[in-house]
């Protein structure tokens, strides 16, 4: 079970914990931050995280800006292959395409669900979806994933 997925479980079943472990992800790579993002479920294979529509991550048109959106793309895709490959493999993204579908008005969940079944070195994409809170998709994105072997194992 990889690190991040062990503090997962051991914080999630107390009322903050969902709180608190996203918070962690905020001190270790803090650029999450400016999205406030919120996990909801995490697990191999599987990562579900929500964001608030509010001020600092809408542009112009008071609709949630687009690379907000893409930020929680990158940390539901990454976060769901982290806890997914085996210790001895590392992920890095080399590129995203994205789909915007709707304008997003409100507050956002991005899923990513990732097959276990070929995890291994080489290049692999990740798909994403951002659904409002109307469960209507937003947002679709792919980021390919370049995985490796980890040199300190």
């Amino acid at each position: 079970m990889s690190r991040l997925l062990s503090v997962y479980n051991r914080l999630h079943g107390y009322p903050l914990g969902n709180y608190i472990f996203s918070r962690i992800i905020c001190l270790v790579a803090p650029y999450f931050k400016t999205i406030k993002p919120r996990f909801i479920e995490l697990r191999p294979g599987y990562c579900e995280i929500t964001m608030k529509n509010r001020r600092a991550v809408r542009n112009h048109l008071k609709s949630v800006h687009a690379i907000a959106m893409c930020n929680l793309c990158e940390l539901a895709g990454g976060t769901a292959l982290d806890v997914t490959l085996p210790d001895h493999l590392r992920w890095i993204p080399r590129g995203m395409q994205v789909e915007y579908i709707k304008i997003a008005r409100s507050d956002l969940r991005g899923t990513c669900s990732i097959s276990e079944a070929k995890l291994e070195a080489g290049t692999m994409p990740v798909t994403i979806s951002v659904m409002d809170m109307q469960c209507a998709e937003v947002m679709k994105a792919n980021i390919i994933m370049h995985i490796t072997e980890r040199k300190d194992k």
